[in-house]
């Protein structure tokens, strides 16, 4: 008889460490900076929002913050994508920098939104990050098409925006891989001509980058065709997908 109860409670211990729980890993995090030195937007709560239900959409979480003092090696290694959402200005001082660019050479990955070309322009590592620099926007919203494109060549049927377009201190194209382009024809105020980037993507420094120049308007938030824009770029940029 002991024989056998020794054997039995074996048996059940052994089918509860079988049964037992393995820790699931925590999920990856996407921190969403939008601190301002310059002009703010006032659709700044709307992208985070969006944002955020993007990255759980995804299985990871997101945090949002305006304070540049999270901007150290030890935090942001915390992360998997950084997001700079219509930043202004000079929003990080040097060893912040320097944290950010470790954290991308490391292989994080980098979402800028709208005026995120509008940041940092003492910082050349900074513009070659986010790809092009802000110049200048015609007054108000202007109201075109935006054409996809992949490998330089158009792709799927266009779209209609109605936004702030900005033009851009120089083309992108040539440094990074080309995802929508804007018909100029169609409103007054483009400067880039025939050829005007407003989304891209490359490789850089170790890590990935991504930019959208829409994102001036809060109802742009609500078009799904920006909405699948945003979250390409959040799985090229987290290494979930080759295809921006």
């Amino acid at each position: 008889m002991d024989a056998f109860r020794r054997a039995l409670t074996a048996f059940l211990l052994a089918g509860l460490w079988v049964a037992a729980p393995v820790a699931a890993a925590p999920p990856e995090r996407v921190l969403v900076f939008t601190k301002t030195a310059k002009f703010r937007h006032d659709a700044i709560p709307v992208a985070v929002t969006t944002l955020q239900r993007l990255v759980v959409d995804e299985g990871m979480a997101a945090d949002h913050t305006e304070d540049a003092r999270v901007f150290t090696l030890e935090n942001l290694a915390r992360y998997r994508v950084v997001v700079f959402a219509s930043t202004t200005g000079d929003v990080l001082e040097d060893a912040q920098q320097a944290a950010l660019e470790a954290f991308v050479r490391k292989g994080g990955g980098f979402i800028g939104v709208h005026a995120a070309a509008d940041t940092e322009y003492d910082w050349p590592w900074y513009g070659q990050l986010v790809g092009a620099y802000f110049q200048n926007h015609p007054p108000g919203l202007q109201s075109t098409q935006v054409q996809p494109e992949k490998d330089g060549k158009p792709v799927g049927p266009r779209w209609p925006i109605t936004d702030e377009l900005y033009n851009y201190l120089a083309n992108p194209r040539g440094q990074v891989q080309v995802i929508a382009t804007v018909d100029e024809r169609e409103y007054d105020g483009g400067t880039m001509g025939a050829d005007h980037p407003i989304a891209w993507c490359h490789a850089f420094d170790g890590g990935r980058s991504w930019y959208s120049g829409l994102g001036h308007d809060a109802a742009v938030y609500a078009d799904r065709h920006f909405i699948a824009q945003l979250r390409g770029g959040l799985r090229y940029v987290a290494g979930r997908s080759d295809d921006c």
